[in-house]
């Protein structure tokens, strides 16, 4: 399975390389460019998440129709566009456009909708455990390159050089990614309507935990950097000391969190932690009067958003429906990038406006809100799959599951030819559904 996920999973993560690595200096490189202010900042560094919202959908759409592979090529295009008018803006107006490009290379859903295509449902946390891992170590690889670079080199470097990385995944994706499997999907396909997909109570609570996970992301970059160096003196090639042992600790608690979440089915559980984390930094960082009580902040920060990690992907695509993966995981991801942007105003505004105390008392009553929406979750380990090999079963009878309480969906593998039958292990068992289609 790791020949088979890591090249796509390296594809994704040189993509989020280029947002990553401008994040510990962006907010302080672009309050100097001309025409610049806190609140147009907080756009700039959320503005790629405003065009990611807007075309996340039609991506996601586009890849069922077209394929993955042209889709997150065309992508790819779209981001070293943008990348480099980044490179080559003086002002702010300038840098905001570039970052708008970039964020037109909406495939983060696609390559998640593929990885989904290519492995079977119950090893799909460890595949999203293996793409999460790879984004994680972009992550960490960001943070220390994105302050030492930018800090002595100029952040518009860090825009120009990414344009190398982006190439070589374009040759991965047509020399190293295979050809996700042909579905023909037997039941329920008029649900890959957008109705359909908003109408369903669990996908819908994953999209809002994926909206406020990402907002306090970006709410958490504008704001670092910018109380690091006005407030506690750092200069922009040292920020590193401060993001290097925040990632560490990060990186070290997805392990724990993917074994827990996944082959312990406590995902909701580490949803939770990690959202509690999250209204403990930000009162730990608002009311830090010394730099090491404002790190440790942002350490615990960095601990919770982790834990999140590979847990995200892998939940929102088990409550999808096999055909509504690449449509499903697009809304999922407006979502997120919907908060990404409303993160970056929102931390623009009331750090203008207001200050960081003001901004960790609203983040923890919304932390409170947020846990009880987790905490609502249906577990979506109840649900089952059983692979049978054509001629193992009646064809002919297949649409009577239909009729059989508890069949969440089937499908037929055409490239692998087998059928899959998910179904919720809390109405029916496997012996039953044999009995209806042999």
């Amino acid at each position: 399975m790791f020949k088979t996920i890591f090249p796509l999973s390296l594809i994704i993560s040189l993509r989020f390389l280029g947002l990553f690595i401008v994040l510990p200096v962006l907010s302080v490189y672009a309050l100097h460019l001309e025409g610049s202010n806190e609140f147009l900042v907080g756009i700039t560094i959320g503005g790629y998440a405003l065009t990611q919202m807007f075309l996340q959908i039609p991506f996601g759409i586009l890849s069922d129709k077209i394929g993955r592979k042209i889709t997150i090529f065309i992508g790819l295009v779209v981001f070293l566009v943008g990348s480099l008018v980044c490179a080559y803006s003086t002002t702010i107006y300038g840098l905001m456009m570039g970052r708008f490009l970039q964020g037109a290379a909406a495939i983060g859903a696609v390559g998640t909708a593929m990885i989904s295509d290519m492995v079977k449902e119950e090893v799909r946390g460890h595949a999203m455990a293996i793409m999460g891992g790879c984004i994680a170590a972009s992550f960490a690889i960001s943070m220390m390159l994105g302050s030492v670079i930018g800090g002595y080199y100029g952040v518009d470097k860090l825009f120009f050089y990414h344009r190398c990385p982006l190439c070589f995944a374009m040759i991965v994706l047509y020399t190293k990614v295979p050809n996700p499997p042909k579905i023909i999907h037997n039941y329920g396909a008029d649900e890959t309507q957008l109705r359909h997909i908003l109408k369903d109570k669990n996908l819908m609570k994953m999209n809002i935990t994926n909206m406020l996970q990402k907002g306090m992301m970006t709410l958490a970059f504008m704001v670092i950097p910018i109380i690091m160096v006005q407030e506690f003196g750092f200069a922009k090639k040292e920020l590193w000391m401060v993001y290097l042992p925040a990632m560490l600790c990060g990186v070290l608690a997805m392990g724990p969190s993917a074994i827990l979440g996944e082959k312990k089915h406590k995902a909701k559980e580490m949803l939770m932690i990690g959202v509690a984390l999250f209204a403990i930094s930000y009162v730990m960082m608002g009311y830090a009067h010394k730099a090491p009580w404002f790190i440790v902040g942002v350490v615990i920060f960095f601990i919770g958003f982790n834990m999140h990690e590979p847990l995200m992907q892998s939940m929102a695509s088990k409550y999808a429906k096999v055909h509504q993966k690449g449509a499903a995981l697009g809304v999922f991801n407006t979502f997120g990038y919907g908060g990404t942007f409303v993160g970056g105003v929102f931390g623009g505004y009331f750090l203008q406006h207001f200050g960081i105390m003001e901004i960790a008392w609203v983040i923890f009553i919304i932390c409170i809100l947020w846990l009880f929406l987790i905490a609502s979750l249906k577990n979506p380990s109840h649900n089952k799959n059983i692979y049978l090999p054509y001629g193992e079963f009646d064809i002919s009878r297949v649409e009577h599951l239909k009729g059989l309480k508890g069949i969440v969906e089937w499908y037929r593998n055409e490239s692998e030819k087998i059928l899959v039958v998910k179904y919720d292990a809390n109405l029916t068992d496997k012996e039953t559904i044999l009995a209806v289609i042999s």
